[in-house]
């Protein structure tokens, strides 16, 4: 019989957290591409045996939240005896069949055996440049269905008992347009779960297994009971909303708040879409697991357990639960659009925990074509940082990822000039006003690419281009999020949602990214702000006098 103490149990967790971060280090040093080693546009993480969350890297919160259901789902997958077995390593990307994204998000699980038997599994996630499909970047708009979109994967075996399976790998090479980056990619990926399961293995040998497998499942009960604390301190409550969308749709949320269980429904829903846009099942638990996250416990550890109390209702066929064989490679801007209403949702009810609307998309911007310098293909896969939402007694941040991209950042300018075939122009904060209130919202951007070489295009994914975000409190609304493209004298032409656009020699991308939502009445800001506003750009001499009453 083993005992564990609270002192065994913290340093075992603690040795957890520190393995997923190392797991992330080695994937990033090692990574060709730099939307992976430069924006972080990648995840890392350690389950148990049956798939739950035990520990997680840095880097994109979604990202984490799909581990786990990937590793659930090669369980799934791989029934058998000796059908998983020491030194595999798998490979999925299917969002209709654990990989709960889109094709171009790749993930690698390895399980960890000590003793015989499974005990864990390291794993992480990244975009990959190219997976094949209808255009370059695998991102269509006019993508109907998944098969137009790439390769899927669907928790196939690329490495069994150590040794590479070289026909999985020549069909991989097969299907890309940019097979040196895929396989940089992928053997940084190899290494990082290769590293982590051999720091577990270390792990277990010093404190034995059975009680590092009892550490791991009382840590994971300890994340049930802190989400079951933060409950019992909000009051029950049953919340709703309806929302208008870009496109004219409506979306919907009901919240239902009780001691031991929060209940989010997003069955009344519009039906998937013919488009790329559509969300699997997965999808919609991952984004209301950061809500739950936000409302309940931000600060508290996050496991398999934090989510026990959590439960989410969906309709299949709906574009939350969208069903083979529906597109979803701009599914990051429906499972922001989801997040993101929850909590507008919950701040209703909760405006001093939850902050105003913030920009609210991943602004995904892809530029590629020929390097004019050296002849070669590049890709720029860029999501964009824009401003938050203000809060009680505090504005909103400034250029910061959305939620849903957490702990990245944005590639520099000089790493984006050598690899791509683009000179970057100018990076500033959008002066567009929007956002004011007692605390208003913080500044979104505005990046200027200009393109290098004829025969390169563009492709998009923003939405809060028409519905800007949200204020709170009788805090005004933020600005949108846009492309613009400039070609010489002729009008600019504005996009949100728009894939192989062409552009030449000569061309300007310009993105403009928003302004969060204010909090609290305009008229309540102090003079003095609003002053240091104007010194600092945020707001001109009109807009002072008109919305704060401030003559400078």
């Amino acid at each position: 019989m083993h005992t564990l103490d609270i002192f065994t149990r913290d340093i075992i967790q603690n040795s957890l957290q520190a393995i997923a971060d190392e797991m992330f280090v080695a994937m990033r040093k090692a990574a060709m591409s730099p939307v992976i080693y430069e924006v972080l546009d990648m995840g890392t993480g350690i389950t148990d045996a049956n798939g739950e969350i035990a520990s997680s890297g840095a880097g994109i919160p979604a990202f984490v939240g799909v581990l786990d259901k990937a590793v659930k789902q090669i369980l799934l997958q791989h029934p058998r005896p000796g059908e998983i077995e020491d030194g595999d390593v798998f490979i999925c990307n299917d969002p209709h069949s654990g990989a709960v994204t889109h094709l171009n998000d790749v993930v690698l699980a390895m399980p960890v055996f000590t003793e015989g038997r499974c005990v864990a599994w390291t794993a992480n996630i990244a975009h990959w440049n190219d997976v094949g499909g209808m255009v370059p970047g695998s991102l269509s708009t006019q993508a109907t269905d998944i098969f137009q979109e790439g390769l899927r994967l669907c928790s196939v075996k690329l490495i069994s008992r150590g040794q590479p399976i070289r026909s999985v790998l020549q069909i991989l090479h097969a299907n890309t347009r940019m097979p040196d980056f895929m396989e940089g990619d992928l053997w940084a990926g190899v290494a990082a779960v290769r590293s982590g399961a051999v720091r577990l293995r270390e792990l277990t040998a010093k404190y034995g297994t059975d009680l590092f497998l009892l550490a791991m499942q009382d840590f994971m009960d300890l994340g049930e009971k802190v989400s079951l604390k933060a409950l019992a301190e909000l009051p029950n409550a049953s919340l709703s909303l309806v929302e208008p969308q870009d496109d004219g749709s409506l979306f919907s949320v009901s919240v239902q708040i009780h001691d031991r269980e929060l209940i989010i429904d997003l069955r009344d829903n519009p039906d998937q879409c013919a488009g790329p846009t559509n969300l699997s099942r997965d999808g919609a638990v991952v984004a209301a697991q950061m809500a739950f996250k936000a409302l309940t416990a931000p600060q508290g550890i996050t496991n398999g357990g934090t989510f026990r109390p959590l439960k989410v209702l969906t309709r299949a066929g709906s574009l939350f639960d969208a069903q083979p064989p529906a597109a979803e490679g701009f599914y990051f801007e429906n499972l922001i659009r989801v997040h993101d209403l929850i909590l507008r949702c919950l701040a209703q009810q909760f405006p001093d925990r939850l902050p105003a609307g913030n920009f609210a998309s991943v602004c995904a911007t892809i530029i590629g074509g020929r390097h004019p310098d050296t002849g070669r293909v590049f890709t720029l896969v860029e999501p964009e940082i824009g401003g938050w939402g203000a809060e009680p007694g505090r504005d909103g941040n400034n250029a910061v990822y959305s939620g849903l991209h957490g702990e990245t950042y944005n590639c520099p300018v000089e790493v984006c000039e050598a690899r791509y075939g683009l000179y970057v122009e100018r990076m500033a904060l959008n002066d567009e006003p929007g956002g004011h209130g007692q605390f208003r919202g913080g500044r979104g951007v505005c990046i200027d690419y200009r393109v290098r070489s004829d025969g390169s295009f563009l492709t998009c994914g923003y939405t809060r281009s028409v519905v800007p975000p949200w204020g709170l409190q009788q805090g005004l609304d933020g600005t949108p999020n846009y492309v613009e493209v400039l070609r010489g004298d002729l009008p600019p032409e504005r996009y949100a949602m728009a894939s192989s656009i062409i552009l030449n020699a000569g061309d300007l991308v310009r993105v403009r990214t928003g302004a969060g939502g204010g909090y609290g009445p305009p008229s309540a800001r102090a003079t003095a702000a609003v002053h240091d506003d104007l010194k600092n750009g945020y707001l001109d001499a009109h807009t002072a006098r008109a919305v704060y009453g401030v003559t400078p």
